[in-house]
């Protein structure tokens, strides 16, 4: 799953979708040929592991779109952030269902102004935009721990 730099469009929802692929993308590529004892390294216990990355931003799609857009119960639980078991090859599945069910999820709303089912009347607009800083976030993230775990460095 490693979309190309988002090109312009004038369909919105499009754009947010091709924002948030690209970023998923990121975090892909930097857990991605690691070991699971490398995938939950943490560098001098600071940080988060990058197993923990990817795991914590499955539930965040799944807690914004099942959840808040479309009224599922769902809970955190801080063990998400190091998941004890969760192998790395794993979870980075576990993100790709997921990014396919939030984008066929948000495809069937259509309309950035849907509100939320849950919440204080934010919309579909407001959910992709904290989605795509949520991951621009943890992708960075990821990129610093790669780096200080083996020197990988780029995109």
């Amino acid at each position: 799953m490693t979309a190309p730099f988002p090109s312009g469009t004038p369909d919105e929802l499009e754009l947010h979708l091709r924002w948030l692929a690209f970023l998923r993308g990121a975090v892909l590529r930097k857990a991605s040929g690691i070991t699971d004892e490398q995938a939950r390294w943490r560098p001098d216990g600071r940080l988060l592991p990058l197993v923990g990355i990817v795991n914590h931003l499955t539930h965040v799609e799944w807690r914004w779109i099942d959840g808040q857009m479309l009224g599922a119960d769902t809970g955190k639980d801080e063990s998400e952030y190091a998941p004890a078991g969760l192998g790395i090859e794993d979870a980075l599945a576990a993100y790709r269902r997921r990014a396919g069910a939030t984008d066929a999820a948000v495809r069937s709303l259509a309309d950035l102004a849907t509100p939320c089912r849950w919440g204080d009347g934010t919309d579909l607009r407001f959910v992709l935009l904290h989605l795509i800083n949520e991951t621009a976030r943890h992708a960075g993230h990821a990129d610093a721990v790669r780096e200080l775990l083996d020197g990988t460095t780029g995109e």
